[in-house]
């Protein structure tokens, strides 16, 4: 009989044979776990030695490419410079249990970020130098307590910086450098770890966390609305607050207000429905006088407060989280971008950091308030990567405000004939041709989903083609012909310069594709079609005489030189 708490010398043998199936099993796992997430890679052919016919680790040396052995396990997989794609299999790659270190950096993975919070074990991530795009949550980094390395840079990420990075007790390194990150850097309150930091040239705004002061000034740079030590103090750049700017008009207004009441009470026995008139916006009108405000409300009445608040409500376009309202516009800093034939462009930075577009249009009294919301809600169902959202609106009989948002490279106008000597350097080649095909991208999406309107875009010009952090083409003021009054759409809009509309005065479909040749040939030439854009019907100037009057004068500057 075996003594108690030893196994019989056959029960011995047995538990041994089990143990080493055991030992052998765990092997073929991470062969299969390894050739399962190869499957869901795209141009894998570098992996050509993951085939199975043996392990990837022999104690601490690896056997297969990009794979790293510690004690006969897998715990890294730096996989890069191989241009990979496809997915990452998170679910998959759960089941290398000793997984520690993940490397992915320069190939051409896109799509989302993976939901990492599965492989809670993970100590560094590199997916720099890919192509990952969209907005990462907050709670994305939540419970990977033994993270010390995120290296994301060089992508195109957007939103916010996600919360859950601030609760990573070990980081030590963070890189998130040359993406489209945006809003404030949130709080690290555990910054004695942290080591190696860089946000640099996202679109990132307010005042730097005080705790990263320290860090080297090139980690912030490339973002214009970040303030603080170690960039420069925040304080106004010479732009009013547009709260700051609505007081001061209401003081200029007090003399008119006291008129008014006096008025009122000589005329006390009028009827409520005579008296209730809803205030003009009188801000709005000091805008075009170069004022730097986006206000929109006149001060009304008491008894007319419901009313005005009604009356000043934005209606947005999209379901999103991050809203806001007038209140928050009212509070905004704001700076003027330039006064068109439609009216004013502001630029204002929320409280919360978020940035946008406000554009002021006068002459869109077309439609009534039914018929104008139902086109706004229209456009606002498209979307295109080359089409920029109109994120809200605004209406009122005397005013209409169009809210979008706002682009770090401004317009391709300002690239082809802009100042150079201040930071808006002419596209080369390749980038105008990249240009020419977003922007057909762009036209043709609009000529499929807005089947109805003459003219789709209606208004296709250098200035209204914005351009993003890659220099991609985002068309803009598109789909606006059904509202413009005729007057002025004939005084001013691109697609009543067409020859189309010279010979039978009507606008037809051809019109945007007549205005998208003089786009290109603007982009090819670098010289602003003048002749074919002034107000009126335009020259009689044919695009021949245009071209070869472009190339006579390049022929005359080379002859001097």
């Amino acid at each position: 009989m075996a003594r108690k708490g030893c196994f019989p010398s056959g029960g011995m043998a047995l538990f041994l044979a089990i143990l080493l199936q055991f030992v052998s099993s765990s092997c073929e796992s991470d062969v299969e776990i390894l050739r399962k997430f190869k499957e869901s890679l795209e141009n894998a052919d570098a992996l050509a030695n993951w085939d199975g016919s043996k392990s990837p680790c022999n104690g601490d040396h690896e056997e297969w490419q990009g794979v790293l052995c510690e004690n006969g396990f897998v715990w890294g997989l730096q996989l890069e410079n191989m241009g990979l794609g496809g997915v990452i299999d998170v679910d998959v790659l759960v089941e290398l249990r000793n997984l520690r270190t993940l490397s992915l950096m320069n190939n051409n993975f896109n799509g989302n970020l993976p939901n990492f919070t599965k492989l809670g074990s993970l100590k560094s991530i590199f997916l720099s130098n890919n192509k990952f795009y969209g907005e990462i949550p907050s709670n994305t980094f939540n419970g990977m307590l033994s993270l010390k390395k995120i290296h994301l840079a060089n992508n195109k990420f957007s939103g916010s910086i996600p919360e859950s990075l601030t609760t990573l007790p070990r980081l030590m390194e963070l890189m998130l450098e040359n993406n489209e990150f945006e809003g404030p850097i949130p709080h690290f309150p555990q910054i004695d770890r942290l080591k190696v930091f860089d946000v640099s040239n996202n679109q990132l705004v307010g005042e730097i966390p005080r705790n990263l002061s320290h860090m080297n000034p090139s980690a912030f740079s490339g973002n214009e609305n970040l303030c603080g030590q170690p960039l420069k103090p925040c304080r106004a750049k010479g732009n009013l607050s547009v709260g700051t700017i609505i007081i001061l008009s209401i003081l200029v207004a007090a003399a008119l207000a006291a008129l008014v009441a006096v008025v009122i009470i000589l005329r006390h026995n009028r009827t409520p429905q005579e008296s209730d008139q809803t205030p003009s916006i009188t801000s709005l009108n000091r805008m075009e006088e170069g004022q730097s405000t986006v206000a929109v409300v006149g001060s009304s009445p008491p008894d007319q407060s419901k009313k005005s608040d009604q009356s000043v409500r934005l209606t947005f376009l999209k379901e999103s989280n991050d809203r806001f309202d007038m209140t928050d516009l009212l509070k905004a800093s704001a700076e003027i971008l330039g006064s068109g034939i439609f009216g004013s462009t502001y630029k204002a930075a929320l409280n919360d950091g978020k940035v946008v577009v406000v554009k002021r249009f006068r002459h869109m009294n077309n439609l009534n308030r039914e018929e104008f919301n139902e086109h706004m809600r229209r456009l606002g169902r498209l979307n295109h990567p080359n089409l920029l959202p109109i994120v809200a609106f605004y209406y009122r009989k005397e005013e209409k405000l169009l809210v979008s948002e706002f682009m770090d490279n401004v317009s391709l106008s300002v690239h082809l004939h802009g100042n150079r000597s201040r930071g808006h350097p002419s596209p080369d080649w390749p980038t105008r041709l990249n240009i020419v095909k977003g922007i057909v991208r762009g036209l043709s999406y609009l000529y499929d989903q807005l089947p109805s309107l003459t003219a789709p875009h209606g208004h296709l010009k250098s200035s209204n083609v914005v351009l993003d952090k890659s220099f991609n083409p985002i068309l803009n003021d598109y789909g606006l012909v059904p509202l413009i009054t005729q007057e002025h759409a004939q005084e001013h809009m691109i697609s009543y310069k067409s020859p189309e509309y010279k010979r039978s005065g009507r606008v037809t479909k051809k019109t945007d594709i007549w205005s998208l040749g003089i786009l290109i040939l603007e982009i090819l030439t670098g010289r602003f079609p003048s002749n074919f854009l002034q107000q009126g019907k335009g020259s009689d100037t044919d695009l021949a005489t245009w071209v070869e009057s472009v190339l006579r004068d390049e022929q005359q500057q080379c002859e001097r030189v």
